[in-house]
């Protein structure tokens, strides 16, 4: 019988050994006692001794122990309970596990499962009637401002599909959708409706230059909407669905002349402008994750191979 055993621990390695060296390794953080009593041992700190409970930077708050980020600023609020609170994390960040005791739900990070906090519904503090309560030892801060992170800035029809598809990308942090191009500060979406104001619907996409460049965001856009629609995308036509993309450098121009000139070369006549970023505009809150939100896909948006 031990002969069997042997022989097929022996199978087993030979035949399965290859497939586990190219297994990625997940890169932890090295943890404080306290920072370990809390992520590892699922303790919690004292309430209103957090650095970040009274907190109000724009940025994204990462995982402490795996760096990956989980809430951006614009989901943080004030609840008066004494830790750091948000109404909606990053889609995929945070997974919900019930209590041993059945009672409250415990939130950890979907990554390596450090302890977060807990996750309440039903309160009523925010419209979207949810309350993440977490540990700011669980968390780190990066700045929107900061040199390790950039922005890029897309038009291609309704902001939502755009922002559906960017959004899932390895490397993007986090997506917003908003106006650009018109000069009335402030714009809402009623009057961006007009087709008058200059303004298009834009995605601003906040990611990290370390793991996804800038030229494959702009070929991931090119893929996910139809560039050589002239007047709109799909059933939604006007000036401010049309196809285009903000550049901050002119690097990013050099980026998005390259691409479009190897897709004109396959045969697509691109309708693609290329125009200076402007300021952008966060669109109201029921515009953000929406597809997310609504538990369905894009109408039309979806991704063809181009390159």
């Amino acid at each position: 019988m031990k002969s069997i055993f042997f022989l097929f621990i022996i199978f087993f390695t030979t035949v399965y050994a290859d497939r586990f060296e190219n297994l990625p390794t997940l890169e932890l953080n090295n943890l404080t006692t306290q920072e370990a009593r809390v992520i590892l041992g699922k303790a919690t700190e004292r309430p209103y001794s957090g650095k970040y409970y009274k907190f109000n930077k724009e940025g994204t708050y990462l995982c402490k122990h795996c760096n990956a980020p989980l809430y951006r600023s614009s989901a943080k609020f004030d609840s008066g309970c004494g830790w750091p609170s948000f109404d909606e994390e990053i889609p995929g960040a945070v997974k919900r596990v019930l209590d041993e005791d059945g009672r409250r739900t415990e939130i950890v990070c979907a990554k390596c499962g450090g302890h977060l906090g807990h996750v309440f519904v039903g309160e009523g503090f925010t419209p979207k009637d949810t309350r993440h309560c977490v540990n700011s030892i669980s968390l780190k801060f990066q700045d929107d401002n900061a040199s390790n992170v950039r922005k890029a800035y897309f038009a291609g029809g309704c902001f939502w599909g755009v922002e559906y598809y960017l959004e899932k990308e390895p490397g993007v942090i986090k997506v917003e959708s908003g106006y650009m191009g018109g000069d009335k500060p402030n714009p809402t979406y009623q009057e961006v409706t007009k087709d008058n104001t200059g303004y298009m619907e834009v995605v601003e996409v906040i990611y990290d230059p370390k793991k996804i460049n800038y030229e494959s965001l702009a070929r991931l856009f090119f893929e996910i909407h139809d560039p050589t629609q002239s007047d709109g995308q799909g059933p939604d036509i006007g000036e401010r669905y049309k196809s285009a993309v903000f550049v901050s450098n002119p690097d990013e121009k050099r980026v998005i002349e390259k691409l479009i000139y190897i897709l004109k070369s396959k045969g697509y006549k691109v309708a693609t402008e290329i125009k200076d970023k402007k300021t952008f505009y966060k669109a109201e809150s029921y515009h953000q994750d929406y597809y997310q939100r609504k538990g369905y896909k894009p109408y039309c948006h979806g991704y063809v191979k181009r390159f």
